[in-house]
């Protein structure tokens, strides 16, 4: 069993604080749901996790396995097993999807894979997913449907087996046919090896993948943790009633990163003030 461990972690994007102290613990065999109105910190969290460079940790820890995931750049992360699904992902032209997902998978590895061994391996997530076996020889999301993007981001989270996946709103463009099948594909990965972090806005994927545990983010803070109930209570009476808890909704935050690419180059760094070197 593999363990991400996340104490009060703060995090701040050009001086604003998003994350305003989150504690949560994922293990491999876990489903975990973070819901909660738009820009209250749900896909801050899964970037920080994995290391986008527009967000700067100012306090709190995340540790894998009890090593330190903020002092690892990001292809550290991801050789370690963690798998971001992104919410809006990239287009490279010039890199054919083939390409990359071969030397993703092979980045991981003591030994290449063998070309046979991947091209079955290729060859059957893509007939599982049921997409256009085209895709895999056109270049990376370039001139991909938005459905068909989010199709490859499971195709690549299927061949690349992380030991945690962090789906961000992977649904969104997928028409009910398709985020059935995405759906299945996910189920499938399900096991003790693998523990999942999901946001969505839509009922309809956490009916089709229920998650083991449900957390509902507010101003940057996890404001309810339970079981699949917490989704079911959204999904009839919407997030008022967190109100009776005595919380307070917050008006959207901008959490999105405008104009800023979605790509993954440098590690979420953790500012080290004076103060903490004394």
């Amino acid at each position: 069993m593999s363990v991400l461990d996340i104490k009060d972690l703060h995090v701040s994007v050009e001086d604003k604080e998003i994350l305003k102290g989150i504690n949560l613990t994922i293990k491999t065999g876990e489903t975990h749901a973070l819901m909660g109105p738009n820009g209250n910190g749900k896909s801050t969290l899964l970037s920080t996790i994995m290391g986008h460079p527009k967000y700067t940790v100012t306090s709190g820890s995340i540790t894998l396995d009890g090593e330190d995931v903020l002092a690892m750049s990001v292809d550290e992360r991801a050789r370690k097993g963690l798998f971001l699904g992104m919410q809006y992902p990239e287009a490279i032209p010039g890199v054919t999807n083939s390409d990359f997902l071969r030397a993703a998978i092979n980045a991981r590895r003591e030994e290449p894979m063998k070309l046979f061994q991947f091209i079955r391996k290729l060859d059957s997530a893509i007939d599982e997913l049921q997409m256009d076996e085209n895709l895999a020889h056109r270049y990376l999301n370039e001139g991909f449907s938005g459905g068909e993007k989010k199709r490859n981001e499971i195709l690549q989270m299927k061949l690349l087996n992380p030991k945690f996946a962090l789906l961000d709103e992977i649904d969104s463009g997928l028409d009910v046919d398709a985020l059935k099948i995405v759906s299945d594909a996910i189920n499938n990965m399900k096991s003790d090896e693998l523990g999942l972090v999901i946001v969505s806005h839509y009922d309809r994927l956490y009916e089709l993948v229920k998650p083991t545990h449900v957390h509902v983010l507010v101003d940057g803070k996890i404001v309810v943790d339970g079981g699949y109930e917490i989704a079911e209570r959204i999904n009839k009476e919407g997030f008022e009633w967190v109100k009776e808890l005595g919380v307070e909704l917050k008006e959207e935050q901008d959490e999105n990163i405008k104009g800023v690419p979605s790509m993954l180059g440098t590690c979420a760094a953790k500012v080290v003030t004076d103060e903490s070197q004394n």
